[in-house]
Order: C-alpha cells, then structure tokens, then sequence
C-alpha cells in the first residue's frame, strides 16, 4: 500500500491552475521530496495531503484511502512548518507535549513520551526551558519532535529549514535524514533547495508550473533529466542542441554535459576534443569555475575540482588557451523539450 498516491489531481483558484492533473505514488516509509521553484506547486500539493486545502478535481489517498473532505485531524498526518510555530508562553516539554495533552492523555503519560521525544532528537536536557531560549536548529527539532509524538503515518515538513543559516542547514539536513530512518515514518519534504533534496531524499519530485516533470532518484535526476527544464534546475549544465551539438559531439540532438564531468588542460599530447581560450574564472573554494570560448560562438563552463595549485593540477587565467575533453559516456541526450 502506498503512503500516498495522487490521481490526476487539478487545483485551480478561479482562472489560475495551480496544479494540472498531477499523478504521483509514495511508498510507504520512503523520503519523498516535492522540489521546485516558487509558484510550481509543490507547496499546494503538501497542503492538500495536510487537509488544508482540497483538490479541485481528482482524487488523493491515504494509506489507501480518499482523504477528499476529511479535515486535518481526521487524517494521521502531521505537519512541520518553517517558523516552528511553537508556543512561546510554554516550555518545550509542554509545547512537544500539547497534542497528547488536548486529546486527554494522563499527565505522567504525555510527560514520559515528551522526554521520550526529547531523546530521540538528542535534546535531554531542554524540556524545562522556553523556546527563545533555543537555537533555531534547536527549535526546528522541538517542532519535529511535537510533530512525531502523536506517531503520525506521515510527516509532512513544509521548508523546515529555510530559516537556518548555511552550516546548521547542512547539519540539520544529516539530522533529519537519520532521524527519518529511526522512526522509520514517511516523509514527504517541500523544499525549492537542489542540493537539499539530493542530499536528504529517497525520490524527487520535481515541479514545474503546476505539473510534475520528473521523479526519481537523485542519481536519477541528476544524471539522466528528462527535460532541459530538470537539467537546468538541478545543478550546474552545459546544454547544447542542433549545429552546436553537431560540432560538439557529432550528433544534432538536445545534449547535457555537467560542468564537472569537463576535463580542461593545456597539454598537446592529450586527446583533445575542442580548443577554447577561458574568458571567466571565478574560486569556489572546492572547485575553480571557467568559461571557455570555444570555436566562436559556443561557451562552455568546466569545474576544475581543486587540488591545489601544482604541475599536475594548474589554474588557468582569463585569456589562458586550453583544451577541453570529456568521456562519451558524460554526455547524455535529453528528449524532452520543456
């Protein structure tokens, strides 16, 4: 039985399609992550499994069955959301615990699985404290742990992360990920971060204007997109088609080639595929990022990984003449034309 499944699900305010005929299954147990831009759809898409919003057409299930019409706490949901929502008049222990509270559980009962909770997203020792006197990688976790004491079949987790600063996104995204697979619940995660739902999902779903372009798996959609519209979203490309493609590789099809997969060098002895003299260069601290000016109107951009500066790894300058070359298998040939 799937977590979820929509069935060709429309969502329309008055004149404006929000989501056009959306189909899409979720294991059970599985990290599934709505990505995409602003306004594609991913966010609706989360608030109707919520029950905060309903479909205009079309049906979605949970755990098998339709949840059309069903309010929020009728279906075994829960929902983290970006600015936590937490109670600042209460302390942590009674904000995790406020669910089991309201439905009538005992005290000494919702009090046990509120510490139980705080254990399990490693914080034992903050249940006597009010949420200001958190971090926000702190009071995300007290979010997701309220979230998860009512053991809901699902957890739907709206941006969680986007108020946090770089370093303690990353670190929350390890956390989150290895938190999933404890509980061992279904997560189904909106963010509109690439590198976010590469690094944290089991599958992507990937919007785009209110229909759904591609889902895999991050190898999936990183390596083989479907669309121009997935390859330019995801990561960093080179997209060539028609007579560029034809010079490039010989053949005049849509063709990706990710910037990394790239080798640039200076030696004549090297198979070399194109010459082209770099106009741009830019330090990234992991890699060096190029430009390349290659037979007159094609540009190319390479990710040099950096090594450090030596014989066997030189950086170039702007002006510098180099040659490019890259494996058969780099390429990969897009069909679609989205």
């Amino acid at each position: 039985m799937s977590a979820v499944s929509f069935k060709n699900v429309s969502r329309l305010y008055d004149e404006v399609v929000a989501i056009d005929q959306v189909s899409f299954e979720i294991p059970e147990g599985e990290f599934f992550t709505l990505l995409g831009p602003s306004g594609s759809g991913k966010t609706t898409s989360l608030r109707m499994i919520a029950g905060f919003e309903f479909p205009s057409s079309g049906d979605i299930l949970i755990q098998g069955e339709s949840c059309i019409g069903k309010p929020p706490f009728e279906r075994n949901v829960n929902t983290v959301f970006q600015d936590y929502a937490l109670f600042p008049h209460m302390n942590v222990r009674d904000n995790i615990a406020y669910g089991l509270k309201v439905s009538g559980v005992s005290r000494s009962s919702y009090l046990k699985q509120a510490d139980e909770m705080l254990d399990l997203v490693q914080l034992p020792d903050v249940g006597d404290r009010k949420p200001a006197m958190l971090s926000g990688g702190q009071r995300q976790r007290i979010a997701i742990a309220r979230a998860l004491i009512n053991k809901p079949k699902i957890l739907l987790l709206d941006e969680p992360l986007g108020a946090l600063d770089l370093k303690l996104r990353e670190q929350m995204q390890v956390e989150l990920k290895k938190l999933q697979r404890q509980v061992g619940i279904t997560f189904v995660f909106v963010t509109h971060d690439q590198q976010e739902a590469l690094s944290m999902s089991d599958r992507i779903c990937i919007f785009n204007q209110g229909r759904v372009e591609q889902i895999g798996t991050p190898d999936e959609v990183y390596e083989t997109p479907s669309t121009k519209f997935v390859a330019h979203f995801i990561g960093n490309v080179n997209l060539f088609s028609g007579d560029q493609s034809n010079r490039l590789i010989g053949k005049s099809v849509s063709a990706m080639l990710r910037p990394e997969r790239i080798h640039i060098h200076q030696d004549q002895n090297k198979p070399k595929l194109i010459q082209g003299k770099i106009t741009e260069r830019e330090f990234l601290g992991a890699y060096i990022r190029y430009q390349v000016s290659c037979d007159g109107d094609i540009n190319i951009i390479v990710h040099q990984p950096n090594h450090g500066a030596s014989d066997l790894h030189p950086r170039y300058a702007i002006g510098d003449q180099v040659q490019l070359n890259w494996s058969e298998t780099a390429v990969h040939n897009i069909s679609g034309v989205a």
